[in-house]
C-alpha cells in the first residue's frame, strides 16, 4: 500500500540519485543532509533493503530502482493530474523522458517531436543509448519510454512493435576497389572496419554470419560514435561498415557509397517500450511514435 511507502521518503531516495550526493540533495530540496540521510534510512528500515550504494555518485540498487522508478511515474501523474484541474499554474512544460539509439535518431525518430500536439506543452528530453541498452535506462527509472530491440517488457512497461531497421554493408568506391577483391567472407576478416563504439558488435555479428561463425570482423576498427560521423567514415574510406537503409540510399544513388553484398540485409526490430501509466501526454508521444515509425520504418 502507498502508506507503507512514505512518499516524502521515495522522493528524497530520488532526489539522492537525481543529484549524486546527499548533500546536492540536500541543497535541491532545502534540508540538511542529516534529514536526508535519515530518510533514506528510515525507507531501507521500512522495505528492509539496501537501496542506494554509497559510491561517488551515489548509485541504486536493484531494490532502489523500483522505488526510483516508481517516484518518477508518481510524478508524472502529479503533474498530469494538475493540469487537469488546472492548477499547473507555473505554466511548466511537462518532461518526457526517451532513450532513443543514435540510428533512429538521425532517421526517422526526430520528427516524432514536431507532430505531437504543441497544446499539450511538452518538453522532451533524449538519452541516446544503444538499442540493446536502453531497456537497463527504463528499468532504472531514469527514462519513462525507450525505443529498444527487445520484445520482452521490463517490469511494470508495456510494448509495441515499431517495425524493422534495415542496414546495408557498404563501402567507399575506392576502399572496396582496394580492399575487397575477393570472396566477402575471407576479404572482410581482415579489412578496415568501422564500429560505433567499443560497445559495437554489429559488423562482427555481420562477419560471423557469413563465415558462418569462423570469425567476426577484423581488428583494424574505427570507432565513431555519432550515426552521422558512422556514415561519413565509411564514406570517407575509412572502412566498411552497416548503414542504415535510409542513410545509405541516398549515398549509394550518387556513386558516395557501393553495395558489398547485394540481397545481404541486416534488419533490427525495433520496439515502443513505456511505463503502464494512465497519462495523456504518454500517451499521445506513444502514438505518435508508432505512426511514424509505421511510415519509416519495414513492416
Amino acid at each position: 500500500m502507498m502508506t507503507d511507502l512514505p512518499l516524502d521518503q521515495v522522493r528524497t531516495l530520488l532526489a539522492v540519485v537525481d543529484e549524486g550526493t546527499f548533500d546536492a540533495a540536500a541543497a535541491a530540496l532545502h534540508v540538511t543532509p542529516s534529514a536526508i540521510s535519515q530518510r533514506v534510512k528510515a525507507l531501507e528500515q521500512r522495505t528492509g533493503r539496501v537501496l542506494l550504494l554509497r559510491t561517488k555518485p551515489v548509485r541504486p540498487t536493484e531494490s532502489g530502482e523500483v522505488l526510483v522508478r516508481l517516484a518518477r511515474q508518481v510524478a508524472r501523474l502529479e503533474q498530469d493530474a494538475h493540469a487537469e484541474l488546472g492548477l499547473s499554474g507555473t505554466g511548466e512544460p511537462t518532461r518526457v523522458s526517451v532513450a532513443v539509439n543514435a540510428d533512429s535518431l538521425a532517421t526517422w525518430f526526430l520528427p516524432v517531436l514536431t507532430r505531437v500536439p504543441e497544446d499539450l506543452r511538452l518538453c522532451f528530453e533524449l538519452r541516446r543509448e544503444d538499442e540493446d541498452h536502453t531497456a537497463a535506462l527504463l528499468r532504472e527509472g531514469v527514462v519513462m519510454a525507450a525505443v529498444t530491440s527487445s520484445p520482452d517488457p521490463v517490469p511494470g512497461c508495456s510494448v509495441r512493435s515499431l517495425g524493422r531497421m534495415r542496414y546495408i554493408p557498404v563501402a567507399a568506391p575506392d576502399f572496396a576497389a582496394r580492399h575487397l577483391d575477393g570472396p566477402l567472407e575471407r576479404v572482410l576478416l581482415d579489412v578496415p572496419v568501422v564500429a560505433f563504439d567499443r560497445r559495437d558488435d554489429f559488423q562482427d555479428g555481420f562477419v560471423r554470419r557469413l563465415t558462418r561463425g569462423r570469425g567476426g570482423a577484423s581488428a583494424l576498427r574505427h570507432y565513431v560514435p555519432t550515426s552521422e560521423g558512422f556514415v561519413e567514415a565509411v564514406a570517407a574510406g575509412l572502412g566498411w561498415g552497416l548503414v542504415p537503409e535510409a542513410q545509405a540510399e541516398p549515398l549509394l544513388r550518387t556513386g558516395r557509397l557501393v553495395g558489398l553484398a547485394p540481397g545481404r540485409t541486416v534488419d533490427v526490430p525495433l520496439y515502443w517500450q513505456q511505463w503502464k501509466l494512465d497519462s495523456p501526454a504518454l500517451a499521445q508521444v506513444a502514438e505518435t511514435v508508432t505512426a511514424t515509425a509505421a511510415q519509416a520504418l519495414r513492416a
